[in-house]
């Protein structure tokens, strides 16, 4: 099954546009993991086992595992999600931009390594950059387009013949980079006009993840109005801090839960 195919069947069988990003900071970590070897592993599993019912999939950051010395660990982890949650897609959020023999070797740590069923990547070294990573044809490429953070629009709303970069990546991904159809894009939730702006210009086929709700104070109704397709689905909303951390040491796998479970509900509110 291709990226897209799993995650257009995680919609409707988890009814939920929810996507929980896996950001273990190691010094969030609870108590009673801290001394593990495994403490890494131990607590996104539990997040993940904690989360599952109410999501579309998730996204491991590797920026968080390679920084702790624990890529054994996503590795695990990938592994373990693709066993028990197999109809859930996973993202690996590495957002690698390079070209060549080196975009080449990082496809085959993103799909060949992790098993990965999609990975974030940069447009700003072009089409050569993306190849390799579309040379796995049923794996998703979503490209890094208008982001969450204030910074972005140093570059990303530079104008190029009265059209703001942003749009120019959107076009590039829709009608000359997606060759296999499992190309997405990510926007964030932190600007809907230029959400909606993507949603209008890619049409309804292009799933888009998401960022920015929860911790970054995006908007859920904003974010759905402006995102959503026809069908009320196509995005990957996607929730870290506010999911992971939503309680201090105590009950921390039950209260995930129950964070999941009501920024899934409150997105259903509102497509």
């Amino acid at each position: 099954m291709s990226f897209t195919e799993k995650l257009s069947a995680a919609w409707d069988q988890s009814r939920s546009l929810l996507m929980v990003g896996l950001d273990p900071d190691v010094t969030r970590l609870p108590d009673e993991l801290k001394e593990r070897p495994d403490a890494i592993f131990e607590f996104c599993r539990r997040i993940v086992d904690a989360t599952a019912p109410y999501v579309c999939g998730f996204k491991p950051q590797i920026a968080y595992f390679a920084a702790a010395a624990a890529e054994h660990q996503l590795e695990d982890l990938c592994a373990y999600m693709r066993e028990k949650y197999p109809n859930l897609p996973i993202v690996l959020d590495a957002k690698r931009g390079d070209i060549g023999a080196t975009a080449t070797q990082y496809a085959q740590e993103v799909f060949g390594r992790y098993g990965a069923d999609a990975v974030t990547v940069s447009p700003y070294l072009g089409a050569d950059s993306v190849e390799p990573y579309l040379q796995w044809g049923d794996r998703g490429v979503i490209v890094l387009c208008r982001t969450s953070n204030p910074g972005g629009s140093d570059l990303q709303f530079l104008v190029t013949d009265g059209v703001p970069l942003y749009l120019r990546v959107a076009d590039l991904v829709a009608n000359k980079w997606n060759t296999n159809g499992q190309c997405g894009l990510v926007v964030g939730a932190t600007f809907p006009n230029e959400l909606a702006a993507v949603r209008k210009a890619v049409g309804d086929s292009v799933p888009l993840l998401v960022p920015g709700i929860g911790a970054q104070g995006g908007d859920i109704a904003a974010t759905c109005a402006a995102g959503c397709n026809a069908r009320g689905t196509g995005m990957m909303i996607n929730s870290s801090r506010a999911i992971l951390y939503a309680s201090g040491s105590g009950h921390w796998t039950e209260s995930a839960a129950v964070a999941a479970r009501q920024t899934r509900d409150a997105i259903n509110a509102h497509r």
